[in-house]
């Protein structure tokens, strides 16, 4: 079953991210596809998690995938990566300060079942701010192997992808050195996910309550 948004009723969209190219990953090229055929209120791009280089790299990054978007927000924090868990009270108290200040119909967070400690945390943060809005969970390959079934699909053209790559890779050079972090990798997952839902490229979400 195919789906999509209203077109008469702007997305005001709410990204977050543990670190610094997480949203990248798991939603960068959805987010392109989003902002190139919707309208778009406004866009909230929060990373939780750098240090000073990191930091720049996160703003670089997202101001290119917003490049067009007029009214955007992008904000890095400066927790400490690997121990976002905690600092529970104090992200508990960030997540209720940002609802009184964003009101989105569209949010991006981690997947539930992400093994990652500061994935995990994010994601039921996100769910226990957010009641009425539409949470989509992306997924981020990586050494844990905890992929899962997903059940939310969107299909991407490989303009898309290389346009997403490219800019991860310009980006950020800090990650340069990782194992993982090349074209095949970032281009794998969009394929098996392109399989599954009978097309070619597609990110791959986890929508566990969709009102229609």
């Amino acid at each position: 079953m195919k789906i999509e948004f209203d077109k008469n009723n702007p997305l005001n969209i709410l990204c977050l991210g543990a670190h610094g190219d997480d949203i990248e990953i798991g939603a960068g090229g959805t987010l392109l596809k989003l902002i190139q055929q919707y309208d778009i209120e406004q866009i909230t791009w929060v990373v939780f998690t750098s240090n000073e280089n990191r930091r720049l790299e996160s703003i670089a990054s997202a101001e290119k995938f917003m490049s067009s978007v007029k009214n955007k927000k992008i904000i890095v924090n400066n927790f400490r990566d690997g121990f976002l868990p905690f600092y529970a009270i104090e992200l508990k108290e960030y997540f209720e300060e940002i609802k009184q200040n964003v009101s989105p119909n569209l949010i991006f967070t981690h997947y539930r079942n992400d093994r990652h400690q500061d994935h995990h945390l994010i994601s039921d943060l996100t769910w226990n701010t957010w009641r009425s809005q539409l949470i989509l969970e992306y997924e981020i390959p990586k050494y844990d192997g905890d992929l899962g079934i997903p059940n939310f699909y969107v299909e991407l053209s490989e303009e898309y992808i290389d346009k997403k790559n490219k800019i991860i890779f310009e980006s950020f050079v800090s990650q340069k050195n990782k194992h993982w972090f090349d074209d095949s990798t970032f281009k794998a997952l969009p394929r098996i996910r392109g399989m599954e839902s009978a097309t070619f490229f597609a990110e791959a979400f986890y929508a566990r309550k969709i009102i229609i």
